[in-house]
């Protein structure tokens, strides 16, 4: 039996792009994601902070990552992100939350932080619709 960190994982290595990046899960349970990037040079933009696409990337993977601990295989719908202010720091932490849920999609809320040896500063914060992974017709 895996656990859901296990099933995360295996889910994750099906996504050559957060592999590439090299996006951690670091919390997966019922309504709730946590993944982790460690920043380096070639993630940065030309002022030195983590590019806006890899912190938008960072939070739409959460929230589906959380989306689908409630729902099971999952797309997101949809995304929005502010982005608060600059990502300095060794790591970016993206936290998401199922705020509501039925049968076919979830909508997910997620705070982006930027980490360094002076603690966490919230960088960005989204909040997406998550929805079931539609059934393909079969061919005719």
């Amino acid at each position: 039996m895996w656990t859901k960190i296990e099933r995360g994982e295996r889910m994750a290595d099906t996504q050559p792009f957060g592999r590439f990046l090299g996006t951690e899960i670091t919390l997966l349970q019922s309504g709730q994601a946590e993944l982790q990037l460690a920043l380096r040079p070639d993630l940065n933009q030309e002022d030195g902070f983590a590019h806006g696409g890899v912190v938008s990337y960072l939070a739409d993977s959460a929230l589906t990552y959380a989306g689908g601990t409630v729902l099971g295989p999952v797309l997101t719908l949809e995304m929005k992100i502010n982005y608060a202010r600059p990502a300095v720091g060794d790591r970016l932490i993206a936290r998401a939350i199922v705020v509501s849920s039925g049968r076919t999609q979830a909508v997910c809320r997620c705070d982006v932080f930027a980490q360094s040896e002076g603690g966490e500063k919230l960088c960005a914060a989204a909040q997406g619709t998550i929805i079931v992974v539609p059934k393909r017709p079969k061919p005719t």
